[in-house]
């Protein structure tokens, strides 16, 4: 095997292992590479344990580690630490620190690799999740794990020492009474901010299939970075309540255990009936009370649209902020012709795209800043 062929396969390997759950860093790969140049990929006893030693941080990271590298070389794992390091001359019988054909180094080589992926990584984010194909959605799905959303902050009526702000009378007396009545510093104090509620309506009907498991897992992934101040239901003939099936901290278990607890997956969409139902048992018992509601849905509505529309303006006196996320909205050739979009829209603070990962970093965003 060749150098280059060698690097490629390493550097597989070591974005299979981040794939796997495994916080595999550029750096750590490129460590893998040196370490395995040194014992040579003929080798594999040399090549697991030069991997566990720069790829695993954790106790944790040690099982998908060994699950990878057995399906990757179709090797048995080695069991036990060899009892004396390689010597440094078995280098020449793999990968070397030199390339004496003129070519790139091995570090070099995996920089190309890794920038080849992360260009992959960057067309991917870009693309239509109805047009993915099933091992694309599953490397989208990874993509998720990425997104770091911000919460939403709101100016709570409790205030606490600042550096600037309204002058506190009460603890700049009390510095100046410890000072003997010299003068002292001013103290001042501000209002404290608190992270705001979301509220997330996800549309599980029919027409909405090919976004519901994307906008689930974007759902997860808000309840995971503040579990406290998220709540998420689908709708479609039935309003479902799915926070507490989506704490769940794998991805694919939570969409599962999810996906048994909506009983009208695919169905129908009677958005008037089921948003006042929403805001008959939770809206105006505090969920929506003052919150950023996000409502995903292409806005095909079987019921009337008139209906909808109150109930739009309810939520809209409710809310601090509507944010209806459409999955055709950023397409070519798309206008808000819908009847339940046109009733919809008077009532809405920010109409946004929601077809791509892209699109969900941009979500994020506009909620973040509501």
């Amino acid at each position: 095997m060749t150098d280059t062929a060698a690097v490629r396969v390493l550097a597989g390997f070591a974005l299979a292992v981040r794939c796997a759950g495994v916080p595999v860093t550029t750096d750590r790969s490129r460590s893998f590479v040196e370490a395995a140049s040194l014992v040579g990929m003929a080798d594999t006893g040399g090549v697991y344990w030069a991997g566990r030693a720069t790829l695993c941080a954790e106790p944790d990271h040690i099982t998908p580690y060994d699950r990878v590298f057995e399906s990757w070389f179709s090797r048995e794992l080695p069991r036990r630490v060899p009892s004396r390091r390689p010597a440094a001359q078995r280098a020449t019988s793999g990968l070397d620190d030199t390339d004496t054909s003129g070519g790139a180094t091995p570090a070099e080589s995996l920089v190309d690799v890794v920038r080849a992926a992360a260009s992959d990584a960057d067309i991917l984010r870009t693309r239509d999740i109805a047009d993915l194909t099933p091992s694309e959605r599953a490397a989208l799905a990874e993509l998720f794990t990425r997104l770091r959303p911000r919460p939403p902050l709101r100016r709570a009526p409790r205030r606490r020492p600042a550096r600037r702000g309204d002058i506190d009378a009460r603890r700049t007396m009390r510095e100046e009474l410890r000072l003997g009545g010299e003068p002292g510093r001013l103290r001042h104090r501000s209002r404290s901010r608190r992270p705001r509620r979301v509220v997330v309506l996800l549309d599980v009907s029919g027409s909405m299939s090919s976004y519901a498991d994307a906008l689930l897992r974007l759902a997860h992934v808000w309840v995971r970075a503040t579990p406290q101040t998220v709540e998420v239901f689908t709708v479609g003939t039935r309003l479902t309540r799915v926070t507490r099936a989506l704490r769940a901290l794998d991805p694919d278990a939570a969409l599962r255990e999810a996906g048994e607890q909506v009983p009208d997956w695919s169905g129908g969409t009677r958005l008037g009936e089921v948003l006042g139902a929403f805001l008959d048992r939770w809206g105006q018992r505090g969920t929506a009370r003052g919150a950023v509601v996000v409502l995903c849905s292409d806005g095909w509505e079987r019921g009337d649209p008139g209906l909808l529309a109150a109930q739009m303006a309810r939520l809209h006196r409710l809310a601090h902020r509507v944010v209806w996320v459409n999955p055709h909205r950023g397409k070519p050739g798309y206008a808000p012709v819908q009847a339940g979009i046109v009733a919809s829209l008077p009532f809405v603070d920010a109409f946004v795209a929601g077809h791509s990962l892209a699109t969900f970093a941009d979500l994020m965003e506009v909620v973040a800043d509501a």
